[in-house]
């Protein structure tokens, strides 16, 4: 895959067709690590981009970690939108940043697609490490904060920091999926709207 550039990182609008939603450790009992965000509303984005993907047919990618420990499995809301892709995702053991499992890695290169929208559950954690390595790999990536969060605020802020240097663009669910659909009259647009609304 080659090299993005800087610019592109930030004006390349990402499509359906050319685009994978990757979804890192959204567990029932990780998601009770982070206090920046209202867990409501997390749950709630999480909810938003499993249902589009899986509505829309674009690859969807799920991985988690430690299942059978203190995380959990991955939060109903996805199991519900994205069985097909719960069954198939991957279970890591142990390993923090999840590209550097060669399972997870493998699945998302499997995706077939450039751009990756991004989100996990942990932004400082489980989100900016594996971000940084898709983008040293080639992938454009998308990172949605409101689709994860922190346990502090300051913890946070560094997380956003730390994706502000290494040239990654963040984005919110909504502007993420209305990115995507480009009109509310299309297919992809009906779908979204009583997601969105």
């Amino acid at each position: 895959m080659a090299a993005v550039t800087d610019k592109e990182h930030f004006t390349k609008s990402f499509n359906i067709e050319d685009t994978a939603i990757v979804l890192i450790d959204h567990q029932i009992g990780t998601c009770g690590w982070v206090h920046s965000i209202d867990a409501e509303l997390l749950q709630k984005n999480v909810k938003i981009l499993a249902t589009f993907a899986t509505a829309t047919k674009m690859p969807l990618v799920l991985t988690s970690s430690m299942e059978t420990n203190v995380q959990g499995l991955l939060l109903d809301v996805i199991q519900k939108a994205a069985p097909d892709a719960y069954v198939k995702r991957t279970k890591r053991l142990g390993i923090v940043n999840a590209f550097n499992d060669p399972n997870f890695a493998d699945a998302v290169r499997a995706a077939g697609k450039k751009n990756l929208i991004v989100a996990g559950v942990t932004t400082d954690v489980c989100l900016v490490p594996p971000a940084i390595s898709m983008q040293n790999e080639g992938f454009h990536i998308k990172c949605v904060l409101d689709a994860g969060g922190s346990p502090t605020t300051l913890a946070e802020e560094v997380a956003w920091e730390r994706l502000k240097q290494a040239g990654i663009p963040v984005t919110s669910t909504n502007a993420v999926v209305t990115e995507l659909i480009k009109d509310w009259s299309t297919e992809a647009g009906q779908l979204a709207f009583p997601l969105l609304a």
